[in-house]
């Protein structure tokens, strides 16, 4: 989780640690608060294994004021990224990583997201529905206010279902414009499907016309 949100933040550009804390924190802050003494851990695993590189030779440095490492996304950095961006498996959906998915959608690829959300949505479904039948099973044995939280957790799970079902339609409204244009259609006699048509142009040679026995373009000469 963490390796994918620094990543992602310093392909916009390089930073130094309290920099990149603080917009982690930003950024993902309703979700996790993150420390330095997670941070620097995961920076000096990615700078091991060359995604990162760490650059103390800033200004304030040759100056002799106090020294802040700048941290830069290597091309093996961008490769890897790449990578985790485009994995949308269940991992995606569960809510440890699920709000830093969300927070770089704007990096991910559309067939990803989509697949992502509704991963997410389905196992929201499946939690409303157990939530809905332990209420079921023991509201007589809960007290008035263990019977409101339990309400309250049912209306935010529906609450996000609601949510993520308004995203996925508009992923899917915006897929043509995004992807490949589909072939156009043109209905057929009542019980056969519809025909697709191709839009190409074709680059077969336009047919002969009469005034034209050669197919060249040129007029047929006159009779002599």
């Amino acid at each position: 989780m963490l390796e994918l949100a620094v990543l992602a933040l310093l392909s916009e550009s390089p930073m130094h640690g309290y920099e990149l804390r603080k917009r982690l924190n930003t950024v993902l802050g309703t979700f996790h608060r993150f420390s330095y003494g997670s941070l620097y851990p995961c920076l000096r695993k990615l700078q091991a294994e060359h995604y990162v590189t760490a650059d103390d030779s800033s200004a304030a440095n040759r100056l002799g004021g106090r020294s802040r490492v700048v941290y830069t996304l290597t091309a093996e950095g961008k490769e890897r990224l790449a990578a985790l961006l485009g994995e949308g498996g269940p991992s995606s959906w569960e809510d440890e990583m699920f709000g830093v998915r969300f927070a770089f959608f704007g990096k991910t690829d559309a067939d990803v997201r989509l697949r992502i959300l509704e991963g997410r949505r389905g196992r929201l479904e499946e939690r409303r529905e157990k939530v809905r039948s332990a209420l079921a099973r023991t509201r007589e044995r809960f007290d008035s206010y263990t019977l409101e939280l339990q309400r309250h957790g049912l209306e935010s799970v529906e609450r996000e279902v609601r949510w993520l079902t308004e995203l996925i339609e508009t992923e899917r409204a915006q897929a043509p414009a995004s992807g490949r244009a589909r072939p156009a259609t043109t209905v057929g006699p009542p019980g056969e499907p519809p025909a697709e048509t191709s839009t190409e142009l074709s680059t077969d040679p336009a047919p002969p016309t009469p005034s034209d026995p050669g197919g060249n373009g040129n007029e047929a000469p006159p009779a002599r």
